[in-house]
């Protein structure tokens, strides 16, 4: 068997899930010469050197903050990337050539879609970065209306004092996009009025460590059914190892 690399780009990425689970995947499926590394890096401008440099590398996941940044320096993006304008899935050819993917958006909807009532019509999504667009793809997909939130609101985009009972009483899913929360920081959340939630909502944090963020333990207080990233992420992962083997 040919020795393999991957590996997942990213800045303070040292808690991430993807090498635990492919070096798990790895070894449950006896692939010994599969690798997968964390490039922990200050700035995208050092993918290149990744990429030559990097033995036997084969794919490459991205994450925070690069989703967007990583565009320009790729050779190729598939259909929905192009749409989406992010990738967290890019494949490497033998000639070293890279093609991005979005495998987020697929992650997002599959993992919401047994959550979703006929009350659940509208979203809002906390953020507006690279997984923000995924999400709001995923939405698209599934006949769901949504609009982004974010610190300054304008006149596209809701703050988040904006933020009320009649908006909570029209968006019964919430989707915290940002890293908001995340560990070690595990005592912030988004400037909500979590006394808003209901038994209607949906309170979706794309965070997964800690397993149940102050967002959605808040969330779960006042009614809402709580979902966190780590399914997600799962079912992105799978799909990105798909996109890598074909």
């Amino acid at each position: 068997m040919k020795p393999k690399t991957f590996g997942l780009v990213g800045r303070n990425i040292s808690y991430s899930f993807s090498a635990g689970y492919f070096k798990k995947k790895f070894e449950k499926a006896g692939l010994k010469e599969y690798t997968y590394r964390n490039f922990d890096i200050d700035e995208i401008d050092e993918l290149p050197y990744i990429i030559k440099n990097t033995k036997h590398l084969k794919g490459l996941n991205v994450t925070i903050p690069y989703k967007e940044e990583v565009l320009p320096l790729l050779d190729k993006l598939s259909k929905n990337a192009k749409t989406i304008g992010a990738v967290n899935t890019v494949k490497v050819s033998k000639n070293g050539k890279l093609k991005g993917y979005n495998t987020d958006y697929f992650g997002f909807k599959k993992s919401l879609k047994p959550l979703i009532k006929e009350h659940h019509k509208k979203a809002l999504i906390l953020g507006t970065g690279g997984a923000a667009k995924a999400v709001a793809f995923a939405l698209r997909k599934m006949k769901i209306e949504y609009d982004f939130v974010s610190r300054n609101g304008n006149d596209e985009i809701y703050g988040y004092a904006d933020l009320d009972k009649d908006i909570f009483k029209e968006y019964h899913i919430i989707i915290n996009t940002s890293p908001v929360g995340t560990f070690p920081k595990v005592d912030e959340c988004p400037p909500l009025n979590y006394k808003l939630f209901t038994k209607k909502h949906i309170a979706y944090d794309l965070v997964y460590n800690p397993e149940e963020t102050r967002f959605l333990r808040e969330a779960k207080e006042n009614g809402a059914k709580t979902i966190n990233g780590y399914k997600m992420l799962v079912y992105q992962a799978e799909r990105a190892w798909k996109i890598w083997n074909k």
